[in-house]
């Protein structure tokens, strides 16, 4: 009995060594240098999104609306970093309005559109914190 258990432990010990050199050799369906670039291609949108979301909040315009509501721009800033996914999206979208639309002067008509944008903003940043 004791010579049979031996005799099975050998083709099982061979079978494991076997099977993990098989499996250590497999090829990944996607090349990893693919899914690098596409993590960096992400990670530099995002950062692209929170720079646009930064430059909007720098803006003076945006930071005396902001007083003139009693919000704290500080706050946002720092918030800004912890945005993702579709919030960061729109969030940035709106930034990115701002910033064009303040980019050489505004005019009356442009700082009431401008007023109404950078609302929306302030509101997105709230309702994705």
């Amino acid at each position: 009995m004791h010579l049979l258990k031996r005799l099975a432990l050998v083709p099982f010990a061979l079978l494991i060594v076997t099977t993990s050199t098989a499996f250590a050799q497999q090829t990944h369906i996607v090349d990893p240098a693919t899914i690098g670039s596409a993590v960096t291609a992400r990670v530099a949108s995002q950062d692209a999104d929170r720079a646009a979301l930064r430059e909007a909040l720098a803006r003076p315009e945006v930071r005396d609306m902001a007083s003139q509501m009693g919000v704290d721009l500080q706050q946002f800033d720092a918030r800004v970093g912890t945005l993702s996914g579709a919030d960061l999206q729109q969030a940035a979208a709106a930034a990115r309005q701002v910033n064009d639309s303040l980019v050489g002067g505004a005019s009356t008509i442009v700082i009431s559109t401008t007023a109404i944008i950078i609302v929306l903003l302030i509101v997105l940043i709230l309702i994705a914190v």
